[in-house]
């Protein structure tokens, strides 16, 4: 690809982080970029999916088709494959001919089955942040050339680049979001022990210690206790803490 394609995925990248809404949009959009890269590339309908690994959470597939999602996941519950081997090397794996290659012979029954005759695994580099592998798949064998290989690669350094951001966006937000979550549960339960400061002319430790009691005593959540108190006094939306976005 000559410079001006490479503006072309770059600017296009950056419109897929700028307008995300979560992890699971951006990969969707970023392998339908990516399928119509290596269609253009190869001149045949190629299909693609990506599989985003982050440590403590389960994977996630985004696909170019229902297809692909579904391919994607039938390696990833075999657990060998083209794609897997090309997450746990760090180099691009080739199937080029499922009708003839020996490797992975249950995942290239399944790929028959689909009408797809070869698969690419591309992967992408996240650092600590994960590893994603873009999987690729073609309904004819010897598709994926050298310079077909070569331009995919490219695409996954620029593409993992991107990924790597709305990770770090994605996490951000979510920390944002526990945060918020866990202020809400603590001013609740101020404003329910500043209640039962009032009602039983204690300290705000006795308050809690009363609060906590019930809790117990009715194995209910002191959040939740706390809430239905407060809601006597007060509308819900005056229980949460307020942020300036």
């Amino acid at each position: 690809m000559v410079d001006q394609d490479r503006t072309d995925d770059l600017e296009e990248l950056v419109d897929l982080i700028a307008g995300m809404e979560d992890i699971k949009s951006v990969l969707d959009d970023l392998t339908g970029y990516a399928a119509a890269t290596m269609t253009s590339t190869t001149g045949e309908p190629i299909e693609c999916a990506v599989t985003l690994h982050r440590r403590k959470r389960t994977a996630t597939i985004g696909g170019s088709s229902g297809r692909a999602v579904v391919l994607d996941r039938i390696e990833q519950s075999l657990g060998d494959g083209p794609c897997i081997e090309a997450l746990e090397t760090g180099v691009p794996v080739l199937l080029d001919d499922v009708s003839s290659d020996l490797q992975w012979p249950e995942y290239r029954t399944a790929l028959s089955a689909a009408g797809v005759a070869s698969t690419l695994g591309i992967p992408m580099k996240l650092h600590d942040d994960g590893g994603a592998v873009l999987d690729f798949f073609a309904p004819v064998s010897g598709v994926f050339n050298e310079q077909a290989i070569a331009d995919g690669v490219r695409f996954g350094e620029m593409a993992g680049k991107a990924l790597r951001l709305a990770v770090r966006i994605a996490s951000v937000e979510q920390r944002a979001e526990n945060l918020r979550a866990a202020m809400d549960t603590r001013t609740v339960i101020d404003l329910a022990c500043g209640i039962i400061m009032a009602q039983n002319k204690c300290d705000k430790d006795e308050a809690f210690e009363l609060l906590r009691s019930a809790s117990n005593t009715r194995n209910q959540k002191l959040n939740e206790l706390a809430e239905g108190l407060v809601s006597r006094f007060a509308r819900p939306e005056d229980a949460k803490a307020h942020f300036d976005d």
